[in-house]
């Protein structure tokens, strides 16, 4: 089992790509021959009609769990579906086990429809801390990729998320209404103001690729599930963003977070953003 930092490093030195060709293969074998192809048996709701699941979903988390324990040997999988059926496999994030972290299929509404806006998510963590991750959209194979302390990459170009042009208006990704309490709703609305210009967001793993390239300035998501936010947030670290919860303290993947959260393309950006997350709570 990894108990240190250069262990994992020396891990990921070693198995990164394996990894990445691991998402890869996942995203080929059990996600892309059910893309536009989704038999209506094969889509079910969890928790309503905004939370769905496919069978993509549930084997290709399936084929990275297995795939990704035979790599790492000792770690875990703490992934989306599997929280699902069983609501006692998330304290893993917590525990002192390397833990990979899956979100299969991030937007899954958007695969449903024939959007390909989706993306595949795999981060890999210990005690809270994230190593690495890898951001996959398969319908453009299009892979993003971090390392804590190396760098952010997007198909081997690394990443800057600069900072916004001082003359023009904030565009901030912001949770859906589905997804918030009413406190959660006032604080967002701090975001209906001059010079910001919120939208609904979209898969969030692709919402924090764009921050990192520095094609979307900032979220305002409100909600703390892992495999939604690990391997963006630290994609935004490694290209130079920042994230901060409404307690002003970055976002822990553990949980207990203050929520709404923001990640930013530079921290300026982020404690503006707070500032008027603050000012709506």
């Amino acid at each position: 089992m990894i108990d240190d930092i250069e262990t994992i490093d020396e891990f990921l030195a070693h198995h990164s790509s394996e990894v990445a060709e691991a998402v890869r293969q996942a995203a080929a074998a059990e996600i892309m021959p059910r893309f536009r192809r989704l038999a209506e048996h094969e889509i079910d709701e969890k928790n309503g009609p905004h939370d769905l699941v496919t069978d993509a979903d549930r084997k290709a988390e399936a084929y990275l769990t297995e795939a990704l324990v035979k790599l790492l040997p000792g770690s875990v999988v703490v992934g989306e579906e599997a929280v699902h059926a069983n609501p006692a496999t998330y304290d893993a994030v917590r525990g002192d086990a390397p833990v990979w972290i899956v979100d299969p299929v991030d937007g899954t509404r958007q695969f449903v429809h024939g959007d390909p806006g989706f993306c595949t998510l795999v981060a890999l963590a210990q005690g809270g801390v994230l190593y690495a991750s890898w951001t996959y959209a398969p319908v453009h194979d299009r892979l993003a990729t971090a390392v804590r302390g190396k760098g952010a990459f997007l198909d081997g170009v690394r990443l800057h998320s600069g900072s916004p042009a001082p003359d023009r208006d904030l565009e901030v990704a912001t949770s859906h209404p589905y997804y918030t309490t009413d406190d959660q709703k006032r604080a967002l609305l701090g975001l209906q103001t001059e010079g910001i210009r919120p939208r609904s967001c979209g898969s969030a793993g692709l919402e924090y690729l764009q921050i990192a390239q520095g094609l979307l300035d900032a979220t305002a998501f409100s909600w703390e599930a892992a495999w939604d936010h690990a391997a963006g947030l630290l994609l935004v670290e490694e290209a130079g963003g920042a994230h901060l919860t409404l307690a002003g303290e970055p976002f822990r993947i553990t949980g207990g977070n203050a929520l709404p959260f923001t990640a930013a393309r530079d921290e300026a950006t982020a404690r503006r953003v707070l500032g008027l997350l603050s000012g709506g709570a």
